[in-house]
């Protein structure tokens, strides 16, 4: 009896030394959940740039994940507080959010499903009168001790002022840890198409990860619109992840 209780102390200990799992940086989501009444909060700062235009845009990106279950997350997601500035323009607001679920459904490999639903919502320039919805498969695939991919694949449902339509999502991360608490990474993202009639955008970012402690997460990240023309074509960013 005491083997198995010091052994069940033991698991559990391991268990809640776990580092942090956050979703942020990078643009493919993780397929694991937070955990069973595990509340995370993930927040960033992004600048992007768009040269047509040149239009500097600034946004507060949030992701607040709560564990309902072992496998099974509730999710708030915005990109919060957004600025934009051009040459004789500049305009504020509150970006559209989504409520959504993520669904943790086998260890190995380790696959999660996750899906999104945007009422209209946000205000001033970044106001949505539109609904809009995403699901997408995520996994994550240990090559070895060291090197990681993070692929992700779905569909979204959205209305870009032309007229509701329908497209092809697809990312994928590659991640080096150079230590166990601090990680570099590539990704890349691809909707197709961006608009009604458009044509695919792709986005490459880069950047890194570091955990202190077990709680709290740092990270850094750039990237660039490779092709299309809703991404911008430079953006930089950095945040900060919490687990309570």
């Amino acid at each position: 009896m005491r083997t198995a209780l010091a052994l069940l102390f033991l698991a559990t200990t391991l268990s809640a030394q776990e580092p942090i799992n956050a979703d942020r940086p990078g643009i493919a989501d993780g397929s694991q959940s937070v955990g069973r009444g595990v509340f995370q909060i993930e927040l960033g700062s992004e600048r992007d740039h768009f040269v047509d235009g040149d239009v500097h845009a600034l946004s507060t990106p949030l992701l607040l994940r709560y564990g309902l279950s072992a496998p099974i997350e509730l999710r708030v997601e915005s990109e919060g507080y957004g600025h934009v500035t051009a040459p004789g323009f500049s305009a504020s607001g509150w970006t559209p959010f989504s409520i959504g679920v993520k669904y943790h459904f086998l260890d190995k490999p380790s696959l999660g499903v996750i899906a999104r639903y945007f009422p209209p919502s946000g205000s001033g320039l970044f106001k949505s009168e539109h609904l809009s919805a995403d699901v997408r498969l995520a996994a994550d695939v240990d090559l070895n001790e060291k090197w990681s991919i993070n692929p992700n694949v779905g569909v979204v449902t959205q209305n870009d002022g032309d007229g509701r339509f329908t497209a092809a999502l697809a990312a994928l991360t590659l991640q080096y840890n150079v230590t166990k608490k601090f990680n570099v990474f590539v990704d890349g993202a691809l909707q197709s198409p961006e608009s009604k009639g458009g044509s695919a955008s792709v986005i490459v970012d880069t950047g890194a990860a570091w955990i202190v402690g077990n709680d709290t997460q740092l990270d850094v990240e750039a990237g660039w619109g490779a092709r299309g023309q809703s991404a911008p074509n430079v953006f930089i960013g950095a945040g900060i992840s919490h687990r309570f």
